[in-house]
């Protein structure tokens, strides 16, 4: 028997593709509670979950940048120099004027 490459989500709804060999009378099983899935459809749901991934990775960085603004802001207004306040906070946008 050739390769076989199975597609399917598991019970916990964990996306799989395994790979299996060797000569069988039977196609594999698939784990307990799995459901099976074509290829298109494990590429489908993979697609969306790294969107999903990115996305929320680049919600984090938005945040970590407006939370390094804010903290360098607060810093030079209180006549903190610029150097010491981009060094403080990591910010590394334009200059404020405070």
């Amino acid at each position: 028997m050739a390769d076989v490459t199975l597609y399917y989500r598991t019970a916990d709804g964990v996306l799989t593709a395994r790979v299996v060999s060797g000569d069988t009378a039977e196609a594999p099983a698939l784990p307990e509670g799995a459901t099976q899935l074509t290829a298109q459809e494990y590429e489908t749901a993979l697609a969306a979950v790294n969107t999903a991934r990115q996305e929320h990775a680049d919600e984090l960085v938005a945040a970590d940048e407006a939370n390094q603004q804010a903290d360098y802001e607060a810093l030079r207004a209180q006549g903190i120099p610029d150097a010491t306040a981009r060094r403080l906070t990591g910010y590394t946008g334009p200059e404020n004027q405070a």
